[in-house]
């Protein structure tokens, strides 16, 4: 009878090492986020997220997202979010810094050494920015401040000083965690279980709170069947490959030449993952975000100004979702030509003696591979974007409340992490199986 490798996973010494690590990082993450930052006014906050308007939703939905942390506003509030942006940035750097992507290709182990280092340098400010953001966004959601001591003047300035540095020591916590769960824990996975884990930890109580209204018991089962069905979709894409037919070269063994081998180059449709999501959303953030610093400005043009660029790209503006739209397929499209740029297909192919059957080796093959790359991210791009809109077309549709709209799983991102890592953490951990020799083998029953 064929048993499956997994039926060994807690026998394996090294694998049970590193779930029993994985749990202990993800736990300690867990326990931080439930502290909450020095001076935060928390009747502000309940009353914003009790809030039956826009700003509610968004406060629910973020809420959401990072695992109950914004409805305390604790440390880690910000999550590793500003570690991602940076991350982001730093990539798309690479072809516009000459010194950096030679340093890639001549030593590419040293050129993600020094990417990370920079990485991280970047993220502090990146924190700092997010950190101001988040506060003032949400002091312009409600009419109580949500810290009362937060400002720029007087006796404010020691206290925002202290609240910034605690908010960027929570994120810089959380990376560390996750880098922590990549070398001791399930390999390569932190970070993406460090979000994971902060998406999934508060559906329970949100599932619980939804049946303990009655008028909303029915809203579950529609959930649900969403759910189910942007769950397949988002597998059956992320799955979607598009296989370039590959004859590499045969080797000679002794006086004999072995026949040529051939192979398939698989084209992922959606290369770029979740990362349009993320900096759509950063891009869409940062117009609002400066606009709210001139809003009261003594300059009346200056002032309707600010307020317009809000009016436009705030959260609760009838044009976000659009907005948010066209920047997730764009950016989709520019992220996974600047990735695939980066791994220089044609030239890699060319190096092993492979070769196309009717393409030229080199430029020409990457040129070839590159035009096939952007047809197929057409669809994984409009499938993104779908994504990302669907808890606007939802929460339209549906009757939900602002509580019940925030509670509603159906989160841009959300759904992508969770199944992603749901999938990339089985296959890691099967592959690890099988290394370990743990492998499906027949037996008797």
């Amino acid at each position: 009878m064929k048993r499956s490798a997994w039926r060994y996973l807690w026998k394996s010494v090294d694998i049970r090492r590193q779930l029993l690590f994985t749990l202990l990082f993800l736990t300690i993450y867990r326990l931080a986020a439930n502290i909450p930052v020095p001076g935060i006014n928390h009747e502000a906050l309940a009353a914003l997220g009790a809030s039956s308007g826009a700003s509610g939703q968004l406060f629910s939905l973020l809420d959401l997202l990072s695992g109950g942390t914004v409805s305390n506003f604790s440390i880690l509030a910000m999550g590793v979010y500003p570690y991602i942006t940076a991350q982001i940035i730093i990539q798309l750097l690479v072809p516009i810094i000459p010194a950096l992507e030679r340093k890639l290709k001549e030593d590419s182990r040293y050129g993600r050494v020094l990417m990370e280092k920079w990485t991280i340098f970047l993220t502090i400010p990146m924190a700092a920015l997010s950190a101001i953001g988040q506060i003032n966004i949400f002091n312009s959601m409600t009419s109580m401040p949500i810290l009362d001591n937060f400002g720029w003047s007087g006796d404010n300035l020691l206290p925002t000083a202290a609240i910034l540095i605690t908010m960027m020591g929570g994120t810089m916590f959380g990376v560390w965690l996750g880098q922590l769960i990549s070398e001791y824990g399930i390999r390569n996975q932190g970070l993406s279980l460090i979000i994971f884990a902060g998406i999934v930890a508060s559906i329970p109580s949100n599932f619980g709170s939804l049946l303990v209204d009655e008028q909303n018991r029915w809203l579950v089962l529609v959930i649900v069947a969403i759910l189910a069905l942007v769950i397949f979709a988002i597998v059956f894409v992320q799955q979607g490959r598009r296989n370039i037919p590959v004859i590499f070269p045969g080797r000679r063994v002794g006086n004999r030449m072995s026949m040529p081998v051939k192979s398939n180059l698989p084209l992922m449709v959606n290369m770029a993952g979740m990362i349009p999501l993320i900096f759509a959303q950063s891009l869409l953030t940062f117009p609002a975000l400066v606009a709210n610093f001139f809003i009261n400005n003594k300059v009346e043009w200056v002032a309707n100004f600010a307020q317009g660029v809000q009016d436009v790209f705030g959260a609760q503006s009838p044009w976000y979702g659009l907005l948010y739209f066209l920047f997730v397929v764009g950016f989709t499209f520019f992220y996974t030509d600047v990735l695939f740029t980066q791994q220089n297909y044609g030239d890699n192919l060319k190096k092993s003696g492979a070769q196309i059957p009717g393409v030229i080796r080199g430029a020409p093959t990457q040129k070839y591979l590159t035009k096939v790359q952007r047809r197929i991210t057409f669809p994984g791009a409009l499938f993104l974007g779908a994504v990302a809109v669907l808890p606007y077309i939802f929460g339209a549709l549906l009757p939900l409340s602002a509580k019940s709209a925030g509670l509603f799983l159906v989160s841009s991102a959300g759904l992508l992490i969770v199944v992603g890592v749901v999938r990339d953490t089985f296959n890691i951990i099967e592959t690890e199986l099988k290394m370990h020799g743990y492998d499906e083998k027949l037996v008797k029953s």
